[in-house]
C-alpha cells in the first residue's frame, strides 16, 4: 500500500525552498515592498498585478480572486495535481529525498509516472541519435546548420524504426504498458501496444521547470505514411493549448528582455536561440490559444511605461497572412505591443540562418514592423493603388480594421497612414471609420471581427476544413489552369519562375496548400510526382480529391507542339499576374516610404517598378 509523506518530511521541505522561486518559474515576479513580491495572477486574467507573494511567509495570495495558499497548493492549482504529487515534484526540484509512515517508499502518482517514463524516453531517443540507423536524421540535422553542439543543448534525439524499442526499453525499466499508454508513448493495435514515435528525428518538449512533457517527431522516411510533424496527444502533464516549444530556455531572457519572439517550428526555434535570438519560442502542433497568451503575458509581466513586446514571425504564404491576421485579432489580449517580422524572400528563420547567417535572422528580428501597420497593409495590397476604383476599395477594407482601434490617439496616427497609403483625404477616412464604429457597437461585435473572422487553424497533424474551391470564380479557374500543368506537365516549368510565381499567385486555401506541397516535391524531381503528391495528402482527404481532380483533369492540348503551347500560355498569364500583384506590394511600399521622407527607399522603389514594367511589356510583345 502506497504510504502517507511523513509531516516532517513536508514542512522540512518547505522550509529549504523559497517559494519566490518556485513560482517565479511561472509568474514574473517583481519587488512589492517589505521583502515581498508581486505579479500577474496565474488563476485569473488580469492587467494590473494582484497576486502577492510572501517568503518570509512562504505564503502567496491574489487580492483579485482571493486564491492563496504555501507553495503546495500553488503547484496543486497551477499544476492540476494532487497534494502528494505536489510534494514530490517539489522534492525532485531539490533532490530531497522523501520517506512515508508507512514504508520506506511510495508509488508515485500517474502524473509523476509520466514525468519519469518522459525523462527515460528521452535518454532513450538521445542515445540512439548516434546509431547507424539513424544517420538520415543526423544529415537532415547537419543540412540544416545544427551542429552536435546544438542538438546536445535542444535534447534533439532519434526514435528507432522498430515496432517497439522504446517499449521494451521502458519495460525493462519497471513500466507498464498502462502507464506507457497514458503517457502517450505508445499506442495500442490489435497486435499490442506500438511505439507512438517510429523512424523520426524526435525533440524533447520541457515545461518552465526543465521537465519532459512531451515530444515532436519531423518524418524523414518515405514510407512513412504519417503527417509530416507528430506531436504528443493529450496526457496529464500535456497540454497543447498551453504548450509552448523552447519556454525552459527562452523564460528568463523573456523576462528579462521585455520580448517574446514567436516563431512555426522546432527548428526555427533552435535557429533563433542559437543566432543570439533568445526569446523565441513556437506552440506544438496548435494554433496560437488564448492560454498560450496567459502564460506569456506572466512572463511578459506589465509594465506601461516600459512595454513588453510580441513579434510574431509567419510565413509569407497565404497560411502565414492567416495565421498572422488571427494573431492581429487576438493581439488586444497581451500586455504588449505585438509586432510581425518576415524574412527576406520569404525565408523561415532556419533556412535564413542556413543562407545568410546568424545576424541575418538578428535583422530580420530587429526590422519587425507594427502588427496593427501589418494589417492595414494586408487590407489594402490586394487592391490595385493605381486605379481610383482600387483606391476607393482599398480605403473601406482599411477602415474597417481601424474601426477596431480603441486607442483614439492610435486610431488617428492609422487613419494618417491609410490616408498616405490610400491617398484618399483623412478627413473622409475619419467620417468611414466613424461609420464602422457606430455599426459594430449597434450589432455587439468588434470591427476586428467583421474583417477577418476567426479562423480555426487545422493542426499539423492532420489538416481539414479546407474551403471549397467555386471554379465559377475566374480567379479560380486560372489557379486551377496553372496547378493542372505543373501537375502534369512539370518539365515546361523552370523552377524560378515557378518559384516566383507559387510565392503570392494563389488565394484559394487549397490551391496554397497544393502548391506549397508541389514546391517541395519538384525539388525531388518529376519522376513519381503525381504518386508522391497523393501519399503526401493521405491524411488530408480533401486535399488529395482536389488534387486527384487536378492530375486527371484532361487538357486541351493535342501533341507534344500543342502541350509545350499550352503549358507556355498559362505560364506565362500567372507571370504577368503575379507581376501585378508585385507592383502592387511596391506601389504601398512607396507610398510607406514617401511618407517617412526616405528618399532613397522611394528612388530604389521607383526603380523596381521601372523594372517590373519593362518585363510586363516584354512578356506581352512576346504574346502578341
Amino acid at each position: 500500500m502506497a504510504g502517507r509523506i511523513k509531516d516532517s518530511d513536508k514542512e522540512e521541505l518547505k522550509a529549504r525552498v523559497n517559494i519566490a522561486d518556485v513560482i517565479g518559474d511561472f509568474v514574473k515576479l517583481k519587488p512589492a515592498g517589505g521583502g515581498s513580491y508581486k505579479g500577474l495572477c496565474p488563476f485569473h486574467g488580469e492587467k494590473s498585478p494582484s497576486f502577492q507573494v510572501t517568503p518570509s511567509k512562504q505564503m502567496f495570495y491574489c487580492f483579485g480572486c482571493q486564491t492563496g495558499g504555501d507553495v503546495f497548493k500553488f503547484l496543486e492549482l497551477h499544476e492540476k495535481m494532487g497534494f502528494a504529487e505536489s510534494v514530490e515534484m517539489l522534492a525532485a526540484r531539490i533532490g530531497f529525498q522523501l520517506s512515508y509512515e508507512e514504508g520506506a517508499s511510495r508509488e508515485n502518482g500517474e502524473r509523476a509516472r509520466v514525468l519519469e517514463a518522459n525523462a527515460a524516453t528521452a535518454e532513450f531517443f538521445r542515445a540512439a541519435l548516434a546509431s547507424d540507423e539513424a544517420e538520415p536524421g543526423r544529415k537532415l540535422m547537419k543540412e540544416r546548420g545544427f551542429d552536435e553542439a546544438a542538438l546536445e543543448l535542444f535534447g534533439v534525439g532519434w526514435a528507432p524504426k522498430g515496432w517497439n524499442n522504446l517499449a521494451d526499453h521502458l519495460k525493462l525499466k519497471g513500466f507498464t504498458e498502462q502507464e506507457l499508454l497514458v503517457a502517450g508513448l505508445v499506442s495500442s493495435g490489435d497486435r499490442g501496444v506500438y511505439d507512438k514515435f517510429r523512424g523520426r528525428v524526435v525533440w524533447p518538449i520541457r515545461d518552465t521547470t526543465n521537465q519532459v512533457i512531451g515530444f515532436g517527431a519531423r518524418k524523414i522516411f518515405e514510407d512513412d505514411k504519417g503527417p509530416k510533424y507528430l506531436n504528443s496527444a493529450e496526457t496529464p502533464v500535456y497540454h497543447k493549448s498551453r504548450v509552448l516549444y523552447g519556454l525552459d530556455l527562452a523564460k528568463k531572457d523573456i523576462s528579462k528582455q521585455q520580448q517574446v519572439v514567436v516563431v512555426e517550428g522546432y527548428t526555427d526555434v533552435m535557429a533563433c536561440h542559437l543566432a543570439g535570438v533568445t526569446t523565441a519560442i513556437a506552440t506544438c502542433g496548435t494554433a496560437f490559444s488564448e492560454e498560450h497568451i496567459q502564460v506569456l503575458n506572466r512572463l511578459l509581466g506589465s509594465d506601461p511605461a516600459n512595454p513588453a513586446q510580441v513579434i510574431f514571425n509567419f510565413d509569407p504564404d497565404e497560411a502565414g497572412q492567416k495565421a498572422a491576421m488571427k494573431a492581429f485579432g487576438n493581439s488586444g489580449k497581451f500586455n504588449a505591443q505585438t509586432f510581425v517580422a518576415i524574412g527576406p524572400d520569404g525565408l523561415d528563420p532556419s533556412d535564413l540562418r542556413q543562407q545568410r547567417g546568424d545576424e541575418a535572422v538578428v535583422a530580420m528580428i530587429s526590422a519587425k514592423r507594427p502588427l496593427l501597420e501589418f494589417a492595414v497593409d494586408r487590407s489594402v495590397m490586394k487592391f490595385d493603388l493605381s486605379s481610383r476604383e482600387g483606391q476607393v476599395s482599398a480605403t473601406r477594407a482599411g477602415a474597417a480594421i481601424l474601426a477596431g482601434i480603441a486607442d483614439p490617439i492610435q486610431r488617428s496616427v492609422y487613419v494618417k497612414y491609410l490616408s498616405e497609403l490610400t491617398s484618399v483625404d483623412r478627413s473622409a477616412i475619419e467620417a468611414l471609420v466613424n461609420e464602422e464604429v457606430k455599426k459594430s457597437r449597434n450589432a455587439k461585435v468588434s470591427a476586428i471581427s467583421l474583417a477577418t473572422p476567426p479562423i480555426d487553424e487545422p493542426e499539423p497533424e492532420v489538416q481539414t476544413g479546407f474551403e471549397p474551391v467555386d471554379l465559377r470564380d475566374p480567379t479560380n479557374r486560372r489557379e486551377r489552369w496553372l496547378l493542372e500543368v505543373v501537375a502534369q506537365m512539370p518539365e515546361f516549368v523552370d523552377p524560378v519562375t515557378r518559384s516566383r510565381i507559387f510565392r503570392i499567385y494563389f488565394s484559394a486555401s487549397r490551391h496554397v496548400a497544393i502548391a506549397k506541397l508541389l514546391q517541395e516535391e519538384l525539388q525531388r524531381g518529376v519522376d513519381g510526382l503525381v504518386d508522391r503528391m497523393v501519399n503526401r495528402t493521405a491524411e488530408q482527404p480533401e486535399l488529395q480529391q482536389t488534387f486527384r481532380e487536378i492530375a486527371m483533369q484532361q487538357l486541351p492540348v493535342g501533341d507534344d507542339a500543342g502541350r509545350e503551347a499550352y503549358a507556355k500560355g498559362v505560364l506565362t498569364s500567372a507571370l504577368e499576374k503575379t507581376i501585378e500583384l508585385e507592383k502592387n506590394y511596391l506601389l504601398a511600399a512607396r507610398n510607406r516610404a514617401d511618407a517617412a521622407g526616405d528618399t532613397a527607399m522611394t528612388a530604389e522603389i521607383a526603380r523596381k517598378l521601372v523594372d517590373l514594367d519593362r518585363e510586363l511589356l516584354l512578356i506581352k510583345s512576346k504574346r502578341a
